[in-house]
């Protein structure tokens, strides 16, 4: 018998620490599914998902970041049109300029009023439990 497992990944909310309302980084994707995304990738095998989130956030945008907290898992079998994954989320700090590397076409900054509205994988979800926590301090619910 064979077993198939979800494709473990890491996304990194980030937030930039030396700049007025704390904004955070985006990017632009460069492969399909193409839109806006929250910095983040894949584990590689022997990597702590730590290790593969700071790694993530420096190919992609060039900072490197101080992870604060793990945030949630986010696992729905549909939340990725290429494979089933599972993403544990950290909420991290930068300073500095982003620029786009890795497979980022472009890297964007927003404030909570103004995210783009192409977003990608289940990353509208993600954030919409993200700003309800940093500004209520309100947990999402499991399930």
């Amino acid at each position: 018998m064979s077993y198939r497992n979800p494709a473990p990944t890491v996304d990194i909310i980030i937030e930039l620490v030396d700049r007025p309302h704390r904004p955070i980084v985006l990017i632009e994707r460069h492969n399909p599914p193409l839109g806006w995304a929250i910095p983040g990738g894949f584990v590689d095998y022997g990597e702590s998902v730590e290790i593969a989130a700071r790694r993530e956030a420096m190919e992609e945008i060039g900072l490197a970041v101080e992870l604060v907290e793990q945030f949630l898992v986010y696992s729905d079998p549909s939340r990725d049109p290429r494979q089933h994954t599972m993403s544990v989320v950290f909420l991290a700090t930068a300073t500095g300029e982003p620029l786009a590397g890795d497979d980022a076409k472009g890297v964007g900054i927003f404030e909570s009023w103004c995210v783009p509205g192409n977003l990608c994988f289940d990353h509208d979800k993600i954030l919409r439990d993200y700003w309800r926590y940093r500004f209520y301090g309100i947990r999402p619910r499991l399930g």
